[in-house]
């Protein structure tokens, strides 16, 4: 991976035009706020989960036009001048808050506010929606998927089945949801993961017999190793692998079952095992496994799930369905006008938003959403509502708070997390299609605080 490349070209050619056109109207600097959202979520999901905020102000930090990128626009765009120089000194220097990675959200959750000119703020959209609506997507499914599997660890094994970069960043989405490792080095040197791994089925056929593969594996990785037993017949496999470790010095760690019916296999591979005297050697299967799958195998006898394609393509939903608006602007007077989208089906609701998570009985009730020109009585009324504030700042004229991508930052997310998810009611946890966990309620603030809502 390139760490140090710009990111500006990772955008729409309408961005640039866009501002091409403002700029040369005098409209390019207006002083306006975005807000990242969804409508809706992803049919079956009660929840979303907020990932890729480290990776997001990564992108924001490197979106520059330096002189590769400068060249490619002037030979293929047909910018101004004032234009292009405005590209070339482009830093973002606005404000940017947001909902903490690890967060769970819900419809009209404003994930992301960002204030700045117009021109500023809008070469972010698209580069903001790629990282979030795949790190969102990826965490959500992840989240259904240690939910289901009840405390058993959840291991991410899907890089070839998604892009060389995407399988990365899915592999630090899923942690941020629960996922204890990953398969992918990459991803354990660019996020200090956990990396997991032993052999394939190749590893076995390589060798004249099943026993032979097994000694190698043990000889060099010692008992405690994880030895995959079907690819031939399981119940030999079993034990052959079982005399592989005694012969080496001790106790199969565990045994991998990678086809077949998992549920019957795990319980007929337990027994054999105990029967053994293998009594500490666990279970870990894989084989296209989805939060479904799990839960189904959450009477089985098995002590580790190991999930490749599902995951990594947000279980059958690989966008979260974000999307980025222009919600203020500042006119010239220097008031701040509400503008929103009022087409059919793809409306939005026009303001600058402050959003607080309303707890009662110890459960997530309500997201309470209030609109308000000025955050500070916004927040003020959440906390009249007894909201829990969800925004955080990010960046702050265009310093990035650091704590949100140093080396603790992922392992305070998926912290986050759990305490996020532990909080929503029961509904939320259920996997069948429904209404999502707590209702979203919007408020407008103007010259007069709103009636109190009952939740």
């Amino acid at each position: 991976m390139n760490t140090s490349a710009s990111t500006g070209l990772l955008t729409d050619m309408y961005e640039l035009t866009m501002i091409d056109a403002a700029l040369a109207s005098g409209h390019a600097q207006r002083p306006s706020v975005f807000e990242l959202f969804g409508r809706r979520l992803p049919a079956k999901r009660r929840y979303g989960v907020v990932a890729g905020i480290a990776r997001a102000l990564d992108a924001v930090e490197k979106f520059r036009f330096d002189t590769p990128e400068l060249d490619f626009l002037r030979e293929n765009l047909s910018l101004s001048h004032d234009t292009l120089e405005l590209l070339g000194d482009y830093r973002f220097r606005g404000n940017i808050l947001g909902y903490p990675e690890g967060e769970c959200y819900f419809p009209g959750s404003p994930l992301l506010t960002v204030e700045a000119s117009f021109a500023e703020a809008v070469l972010l959209e698209t580069v903001l929606l790629s990282i979030l609506n795949h790190d969102c997507a990826i965490a959500s499914a992840a989240s259904r998927m240690t939910t289901a599997a009840h405390g058993r660890p959840c291991l991410e094994m899907g890089a070839r089945r998604t892009h060389e970069a995407a399988a990365v960043a899915a592999a630090r989405a899923a942690v941020v949801a629960g996922f204890a490792g990953t398969s992918v080095l990459e991803a354990g040197r660019s996020y200090g993961l956990e990396t997991i791994g032993t052999a394939a089925h190749s590893f076995t056929l390589l060798y004249d017999s099943e026993e032979e593969a097994f000694a190698a594996q043990v000889a060099r990785f010692g008992p405690n190793t994880t030895l995959l037993v079907d690819t031939y017949d399981v119940e030999r496999g079993v034990e052959r692998a079982v005399q592989a470790a005694r012969d080496g010095g001790g106790e199969l760690g565990a045994v991998r079952l990678d086809s077949g019916d998992l549920i019957a296999q795990a319980f007929t591979v337990r027994n054999q095992l105990d029967e053994l005297g293998a009594t500490s050697t666990k279970i870990t299967v894989t084989s296209d496994l989805d939060e479904y799958a799990i839960a189904a195998l959450g009477a089985a006898p098995v002590d580790a799930y190991g999930v490749g394609t599902k995951v990594v393509t947000g279980s059958g939903y690989p966008t979260a369905e974000l999307v980025y608006k222009l919600v203020a602007r500042q006119d010239r007077d220097g008031t701040w006008q509400s503008v929103q989208k009022r087409s059919h089906s793809k409306s939005s609701l026009g303001g600058r938003k402050t959003a607080g998570r309303v707890i009662a009985e110890n459960h997530a009730a309500v997201e309470l959403v209030v609109s308000s020109p000025d955050p500070a009585p916004a927040r003020a009324y959440l906390t009249s509502r007894g909201a829990r504030p969800l925004q955080v700042p990010l960046i702050t004229a265009g310093e990035i708070h650091e704590e949100h991508r140093d080396r603790h930052a992922l392992a305070r997310a998926r912290e986050r997390h759990l305490a996020s998810r532990a909080e929503l009611p029961y509904p939320a946890w259920r996997l069948s299609e429904g209404e999502p966990g707590i209702p979203t309620v919007h408020e407008v603030l103007d010259d007069h605080e709103p009636e109190v809502p009952t939740f």
